[in-house]
């Protein structure tokens, strides 16, 4: 590859013109290089390594562009980062680092380029392109990065219980990069992540979660999730999905194993949505069947009560992994609290009125639930399979003719609770909460329409029951 001519967007020019008249060196290093070489999309970001001041190096960057855009300084980290195209150029200083056990925040020292390559997480990840006059283009592979990227595998520069050990989190990364590239980890690495497991638990629960984020976030998660498994990190970190790998027979009566089906339910649901929260929905959907499996004699292995508890469970989840409390996580709790709802009414005879009800309960995200339990088939009985879709598509068909007609996704009462006061001259009480509940459920079993006179009428009639008068 002609590395040169890589770099042929005018920002790599400017950065070498801002290097020469600091007499200072400077690189771009790192995804960006990586990318180039696999010939991937890079990220909306380029890391560029200055043998000097990389805030220096920022500021005079910005100086020589026509736009002069403005520079982020973060004084603490000796670090500068300025837009450019959309495109973030984060600057830094070649620098050594040094650890303590309890943190993954090094003491800081200036460096040469090869102690800031040393200091990479991968192999793959220390190449550097040169933006220097002298070797313009040149590559600057000290660990055989080239090498590993031909052969697929990800290898750590130095030592990998020292690259483990000094900073945790780039075992999640590795594993990422496994996921997103299709590449192997080298067996000393992978011995090294499971032997360094436990030093995960010094990693905040927000960087681990943006790692398993975009472990989802990729074609076939299985794979990522599997090397967290294998390596012991996903037991630290989702117990409740590790639990679900453990299969138990009583008088000849088995159960599917749960772990391997959720991992298979995660990858089905890829094709079908970019959405990192529904993956997540999929990945945790099953976790209340650990908790809740018991056997009976007649029936065999129940698992009665799972999606409830396992609602519960994903928002402690979130608690601990410091995850957003938000409508994102309010979104997952109801996905895997109503997950098997779909499947139910797809193997009994579809009726308006438990179409409504599912419909009434998911609103807006009632075409996600779908998905969700579409990717939910794993069986690998080819009729069963074919049966199954068939019915999912009958509840789809039915979920549309009943949205058109009763419109009862995002349900509005058709009368209000101020109105109900007024017919019958009532003050606030519980009288109103149970005529306003009577007619939701009226319209959604299909005793009335979804319809202001039909509400109106009906309330005359139930009010009449409960002793109230018209005034």
């Amino acid at each position: 590859m002609n590395y040169k001519q890589a770099l042929n967007d005018k920002i790599f020019d400017v950065i070498s013109q801002a290097s020469q008249e600091l007499n200072l060196e400077s690189y771009v290093i790192g995804g960006f290089v990586r990318d180039l070489i696999l010939k991937r999309d890079f990220k909306k970001d380029i890391d560029i390594v200055a043998v000097g001041s990389g805030i220096e190096l920022a500021l005079k960057v910005s100086e020589l562009l026509p736009n002069k855009p403005k520079v982020q300084v973060f004084k603490n980290y000796g670090t500068a980062m300025l837009r450019y195209k959309e495109i973030d150029i984060e600057f830094v200083g070649a620098r050594k680092e040094s650890y303590t056990h309890d943190s993954r925040n090094p003491m800081v020292e200036n460096g040469t380029l090869q102690d800031d390559q040393n200091r990479r997480d991968f192999t793959i990840n220390a190449l550097a392109l040169s933006l220097n006059l002298n070797n313009y283009g040149d590559l600057i592979d000290p660990f055989d990065g080239l090498k590993d990227i031909e052969k697929k595998t990800l290898k750590t520069p130095l030592d990998p219980d020292i690259t483990f050990s000094d900073d945790p989190l780039r075992m999640l990364r590795g594993i990422r990069f496994a996921t997103q590239l299709n590449f192997e980890i080298e067996a000393k690495s992978l011995q090294s992540i499971t032997k360094n497991a436990e030093r995960i638990k010094i990693i905040s629960g927000e960087r681990i979660v943006d790692e398993l984020n975009k472990i989802l976030s990729t074609e076939k998660p299985s794979i990522g999730f599997l090397l967290l498994f294998e390596t012991g990190l996903l037991d630290i970190i989702l117990p409740e999905l590790t639990a679900l790998n453990n299969v138990e027979e009583i008088e000849g009566h088995t159960h599917k194993n749960n772990f391997y089906h959720t991992l298979e339910v995660v990858d089905n649901i890829c094709p079908n949505t970019d959405d990192v929260w529904l993956r997540w929905s999929a990945l945790l959907h099953d976790i209340g069947k650990a908790p809740t499996k018991r056997f009976a004699k007649k029936q065999g292995w129940t698992f009665h009560g799972h999606e409830f508890l396992g609602g519960k469970m994903a928002k402690k989840i979130f608690e601990r992994l410091h995850m957003p409390l938000n409508h994102k996580m309010k979104f997952v709790q109801k996905m895997v609290m109503m997950s098997s709802r779909p499947i139910v009414l797809s193997q009994e005879m579809v009726t308006d009125s438990a179409v409504r009800r599912l419909v009434f309960d998911a609103g807006e995200d009632v075409e996600n639930l779908m998905t969700l339990c579409e990717a939910d088939i794993t069986t690998k009985n080819p009729s069963k399979f074919k049966k199954y879709h068939s019915n999912f598509e009958i509840v789809r068909k039915k979920i549309v003719e009943v949205e058109e007609r009763d419109q009862v996704r995002n349900f509005q009462p058709p009368i209000s609770g101020e109105e109900i006061m007024m017919i019958f001259n009532l003050k606030p009480s519980k009288e109103i909460g149970i005529l306003k509940e009577a007619v939701k459920e009226a319209i959604i079993e299909g005793e009335i329409p979804n319809e202001y006179q039909a509400a109106y009428e009906f309330v005359l009639k139930k009010g009449g029951k409960m002793g109230l008068n018209k005034v």
